[in-house]
């Protein structure tokens, strides 16, 4: 059964002033991009989604996963994965290590066959054992993007992902990116300021 992720009456505020409103239901495989300029509370947005919420910053509202009411649970319970702008990977751990840490407990060896698939399947075969330090830019969008989709979640945020890419980079990340988003059926919600990644999204974009 595919998840769904529903935003009901959200009013988010900052101290007294309301930052933005939001009724949003966004079906497995489909990608909300939201757009507006820098302090439009994009990024609040995401953070009340995971439980994250900045001290200033208040919600009324609530969010809906997979029919299930997660606005009171903890952020690690919440299943949503986040890509951010920065790959932030862990320096002290390889490739497969960085992506193991996320992924649900399991038989080791296993797990590192899933990884090495996977990386096979994004162009990084035989990259388990590098230092995240050594790769480019573009490797370590692919490899974040792994880390997030292998932790098993059932809706992905997407805060200004493709932002730090060179323009050819960016389409390539772009693609790869919502491709798997629609293959494994997530609903997703993408905060930008940038008009081609709402294009390449090609699904519904909500202005502030």
């Amino acid at each position: 059964m595919q998840s769904s992720l529903e935003i009901k009456n959200l009013q988010l505020f900052r101290e007294d002033k309301l930052l933005l409103q939001l009724d949003e239901q966004i079906e497995g495989g489909d990608i909300l991009t939201i757009m507006g300029p820098s302090g439009s509370g994009k990024s609040s947005l995401l953070n009340w989604m995971t439980g994250t919420l900045p001290s200033g910053l208040s919600a009324t509202g609530e969010v809906w996963l997979h029919g299930q009411n997660i606005s009171h649970l903890p952020a690690h319970l919440r299943h949503i994965g986040v890509l951010y702008q920065d790959a932030l990977l862990f320096s002290h751990l390889s490739v497969a290590g960085n992506i193991a840490f996320a992924m649900p407990k399991g038989n080791k060896k296993q797990r590192f066959e899933q990884i090495a698939d996977t990386l096979e399947q994004v162009g990084l075969a035989g990259m388990e054992n590098r230092h995240p330090d050594s790769l480019s830019g573009g490797q370590q969008a692919r490899v974040a993007l792994l880390r997030t989709l292998l932790s098993q979640p059932k809706a992905i945020l997407l805060d200004e992902p493709f932002s730090k890419l060179d323009s050819q980079l960016r389409a390539e990340t772009q693609q790869l990116v919502f491709s798997q988003i629609r293959q494994h059926k997530l609903p997703t919600i993408m905060v930008t300021h940038d008009h081609s990644d709402a294009e390449a999204a090609n699904g519904k974009i909500v202005r502030l």
